[in-house]
């Protein structure tokens, strides 16, 4: 694929030319022009692919070029650089057949992605002229997803083209194909804008097999799939990756991070590899490296599942006062401790972060019961996405949870009632620690023997008996459906003192705890 880059500004052909490396990216740079005259008379004989030319150069301009030159080779990509952002200059470029209008002010990045968007348009033109290409191109992306992803073994020979002198491209000449080591690496490329991802895809799939000797690229949706092959020294091949990684980002001004699977000698055994690369690559999220081993997470039981009821009653507490500040450094934190762990895996992290989502749904229900209010009938499911990372699942945590605090605070009025409302609110979410009138009432922003009045008005029950009554409905809820022992259940609603919690439960109820459990499960229906 041959580049021809034309401007009348030495310092700027110049710069186009040395500041990317167009050979590693499969770009064949040709001696650039300084005028649209000297580069008609050179492209009939050297005929580019693609040419970049300025819109504005002394003689012919760069539309005159491109016109012209799509007549000698109407295939031509012509790419218009301007150091004037006026839309009528791209909308007189864009008429006569060119494909991309770029500012001289344009990143490296940028020219890159441009020049690298007229040579897939270029490839896919190329193959769809050969038939026989494009057959021969879907049969091998087809056998590579058979034998490695599918591990389809039965269904024939090896493929050829994975077979093909790897080991000496490698650079492991002089050894028995079945000692050369074998690797899945999974790959995802980022830091070009969405909707040039399956560019960026692309590029990276061809960089790979420049940079790797004997590599074997392949896109699967969003991933990079490649086999490599390695001298049968297993220390060496991290250092060799990571090495050509860097300068695939370097080029591409990308980043990319990689899982690899387990080290394999024979050629049956590659799907066994890229299974092991496909459970590393699950742990991307987790992970700090820029590439890392499936024997890296291999062995990890998992990590915490549930929240700790400390961690519930903070984040009721959070929900109640509407403090969403509060709350984005909860779900931060939560996501960092998880991470943290050294046994988490992407199971128990996922586990975690639905527990805290139950924590929050029985939060609102238990509040706005608490409150005499009905919860609202229908609720947004916590649906995260099944590819997010560790940080994105966070955010959806925290805008899940936070819909449900503003459901809360959406329906509690205004005036005196409301004064009670939040009240009762923080009660439901402190249960199971030492509260006072005091510390409600400043919650609040009242006056304890005001609100102590608006309680009596209000609920027709002191605020010790409200707060006593809570604490002994919660206990029941529990007896009747939690294996908790007698004196757990007690300390969740608020009583250190089980023997107290016992007498105090039998005068609520006419029943002991454990009187009111055995009653309970009784009327359960058989088998549920």
């Amino acid at each position: 694929m041959r580049l021809l880059i034309v401007d009348d500004e030495v310092i700027i052909r110049t710069g186009l030319a040395s500041v990317i490396a167009w050979h590693e990216l499969g770009i064949e740079l040709l001696q650039p022009a300084a005028s649209a005259e000297e580069a008609l008379t050179r492209m009939a004989e050297e005929r580019p692919n693609i040419l970049m030319t300025d819109i504005r150069m002394t003689g012919r301009s760069g539309l005159e070029l491109a016109e012209e030159g799509l007549r000698l080779l109407p295939e031509l990509e012509v790419i218009i650089l301007s150091g004037y952002d006026d839309f009528s200059y791209a909308q007189q470029a864009i008429r006569q057949g060119v494909t991309d209008y770029l500012l001289k002010t344009s990143k490296p990045e940028e020219i890159i992605k441009t020049v690298l968007q007229a040579k897939q348009r270029i490839t896919e033109r190329w193959a769809e002229k050969s038939r026989e290409g494009q057959l021969m191109r879907e049969n091998r992306e087809r056998l590579f997803a058979g034998w490695i992803i599918d591990g389809d073994t039965a269904s024939g020979h090896f493929p050829s083209f994975l077979r093909s002198d790897a080991g000496k491209e490698a650079g492991v000449v002089g050894l028995d194909d079945e000692q050369i080591l074998r690797q899945v690496i999974i790959l995802r490329a980022e830091g070009w804008d969405q909707s040039s991802d399956a560019l960026l895809r692309f590029a990276v799939q061809n960089t790979l097999e420049d940079m790797l000797p004997g590599a074997i690229a392949h896109v699967e949706k969003q991933q990079i799939i490649c086999v490599v092959s390695w001298p049968p020294v297993e220390h060496e091949t991290t250092f060799r990756l990571e090495s050509a990684l860097r300068r695939v980002e370097q080029l591409l001004k990308c980043t990319l991070r990689a899982a690899v699977g387990l080290p394999m000698r024979g050629y049956a055994d590659l799907h066994e590899s890229y299974r092991t690369a496909s459970v590393a690559f699950r742990y991307r999220g987790l992970m700090d490296y820029k590439v890392w081993h499936y024997e890296h997470v291999q062995d990890r039981q998992g990590g915490k599942t549930v929240l700790t009821h400390e961690e519930e009653t903070r984040l009721g507490t959070i929900l109640l006062d509407n403090d969403s500040v509060t709350l984005t450094t909860w779900t931060r934190e939560l996501v960092a401790n998880l991470i943290t762990e050294p046994e988490v895996t992407p199971e128990s992290f996922n586990a975690c972060l639905h527990s805290a989502v139950i924590a929050g749904h029985r939060w609102l229900t238990r509040t706005m019961r608490a409150t005499g209010r009905e919860e609202p009938a229908r609720l947004e499911p916590w649906l995260p996405e099944p590819d997010a990372e560790a940080a994105e699942l966070g955010d959806m945590l925290f805008h899940h949870l936070y819909g449900l605090m503003h459901v809360y605070h959406s329906r509690m009025g205004q005036g005196q009632a409301a004064h009670v409302q939040k009240a009762i609110g923080y009660i439901e979410s402190s249960l199971a620690q030492d509260i006072n009138l005091q510390q409600v009432a400043g919650h609040v922003h009242l006056h304890p023997g005001h609100l102590s009045e608006l309680f009596k008005k209000e609920m027709g029950v002191t605020f010790v008996d409200f707060v006593t009554d809570m604490r002994i409905r919660r206990a029941m809820d529990m007896l009747a459906v939690s294996p908790a022992k007698v004196s757990e259940v007690a300390a969740i609603s608020g009583y250190e003192d089980v023997k107290y919690f016992s007498r105090l439960f039998k005068k609520h109820t006419g029943k002991t705890p454990s009187e009111y459990r055995e009653e309970a499960l009784s009327f359960k229906p058989s088998g549920s």
